[in-house]
């Protein structure tokens, strides 16, 4: 399998690292095999590939769809290094209001698989990064939420210090206020 799968603190985020093939012209990696994924136990389909290019100290996030348009994601990092977070958001979870970080870099070629029920967000860390992002679902602008990026009951550790937000970010509901329907499931 060219793909390790590596489970977080919070064990529904993956890190994903992929094999990377090198030779003296670069490198070939195969960023997503249904096939691989399925055998790994996500049997998810993407349906939106999205790119995004950010400075360094940009925070976006967190951001979720709410159901029946809930996206899971894969984030992989093309070019520079990101702080990326998923926080669980599904109610009843042992892990509700809880964080995972990862760094992934165009060096590592790490990625983070964020299942449903979760926010997202990332910063970037070096001076111009571009991620793409694979979505299980199309975005749907009547079913986009957003949590405050420092909302204190979550306390995510940043590793930067002034952030660069989007008014949209910087006017996120806190968690406990959030529209939230996703209820979790011990199956």
């Amino acid at each position: 399998m060219p793909f390790l799968f590596t489970k977080t603190d919070i064990p529904d985020v993956l890190v994903v690292e992929p094999k990377v093939f090198p030779d003296a012209r670069g490198f070939f990696v195969e960023l997503y095999k249904a096939s691989d994924f399925k055998k790994a136990g996500l049997d998810v389909s993407f349906v939106q590939v999205n790119q995004s290019r950010s400075q360094k100290n940009v925070l976006r996030g967190l951001h979720y769809q709410l159901n029946p348009k809930a996206q899971a994601k894969l984030v992989s990092v093309v070019r520079g290094e990101i702080f990326d977070v998923a926080v669980d958001i599904r109610k009843g979870s042992p892990t509700f209001g809880k964080w995972v970080g990862e760094r992934l870099s165009e060096t590592n070629k790490r990625m983070l698989y964020i299942p449903t029920g979760f926010a997202h967000g990332f910063c970037a860390l070096s001076d111009e990064v571009e991620l793409m992002y694979y979505c299980s679902c199309e975005y749907a602008a009547e079913c986009e939420r957003s949590i405050v990026w420092n909302d204190p009951t979550i306390h995510v550790a940043w590793p930067i210090m002034d952030t660069i937000l989007s008014p949209k970010d910087s006017g996120g509901k806190m968690l406990s206020q959030a529209d939230n329907n996703f209820v979790f499931s011990a199956c």
